[in-house]
């Protein structure tokens, strides 16, 4: 536990001074942009290849699927693996899901303000509301798990797998999260700032239908 806080701590450290370094000397904020961008290749990785998680957990229950019915044999370990599989995968990609602007969304009102105000409303959303989850949720699951880990805590059902690697899942999900979540903000302010282009244009449904229409109809044309 008191490893894990030393390593929050550490990478606190780090933003902090890239913001201090940034502020003081470094108007084009090539800093903070350099971290944005480490942060980014980490969940890129991360989000590519946790995907496989999916593949594994069908495989799972297809395999658990036809030895219950061929052999007449099953166990509640290869169920809850399924959920760990799936589980994983979906907790894990979801730093990589923020950064590839797919997470939902109500653009009802937001698709009417120009480029600029939705920039700062994604700015405000980030910091007001974002990273206060995204860290109290980190907060709270690091005793969490830790607990769950020193007491071997298994499953209730017959045959269950262990808990904590479920946990420790949650707790990796929050903090990619968090961590993608500075990436964000320093990438909308540095839009803002005009230090860097937008890398995720917004696109009305009306738009994406359009395009999507039209790289369909150079598909077929080729």
């Amino acid at each position: 536990m008191d490893a894990l806080y030393a390593a929050v701590l550490a990478l606190f450290l780090v933003v902090l001074a890239a913001v201090v370094l940034t502020a003081l000397f470094d108007r084009r904020m090539r800093v903070v942009l350099g971290l944005s961008a480490v942060i980014d290749a980490v969940n890129t990785f991360v989000g590519r290849w946790i995907s496989w998680l999916i593949l594994a957990s069908i495989l799972v229950s297809a395999g658990n699927a036809v030895i219950r019915k061929v052999f007449d044999v099953s166990s509640n370990a290869w169920l809850e693996l399924q959920w760990y599989l799936f589980g994983a995968a979906f907790l894990a990609a979801a730093a990589y899901t923020l950064k590839q602007n797919e997470h939902i969304r109500i653009d009802i009102v937001y698709g009417l303000w120009p480029r600029r105000v939705q920039h700062w409303i994604d700015l405000l959303g980030h910091i007001l509301f974002l990273m206060p989850f995204a860290l109290l949720m980190v907060f709270y699951l690091a005793p969490y798990v830790a607990l769950s880990w020193r007491s071997g805590e298994l499953s209730t059902n017959a045959g269950g797998l262990v808990i904590w690697p479920a946990k420790a899942m949650l707790l990796v999900g929050f903090f990619l999260l968090a961590w993608q979540g500075v990436s964000e903000i320093i990438k909308k302010i540095a839009v803002i700032s005009g230090n860097m282009d937008d890398p995720n244009p917004y696109v009305t449904q009306h738009e994406q239908a359009k395009l999507e229409g039209e790289a369909l109809v150079e598909e077929l044309g080729s």
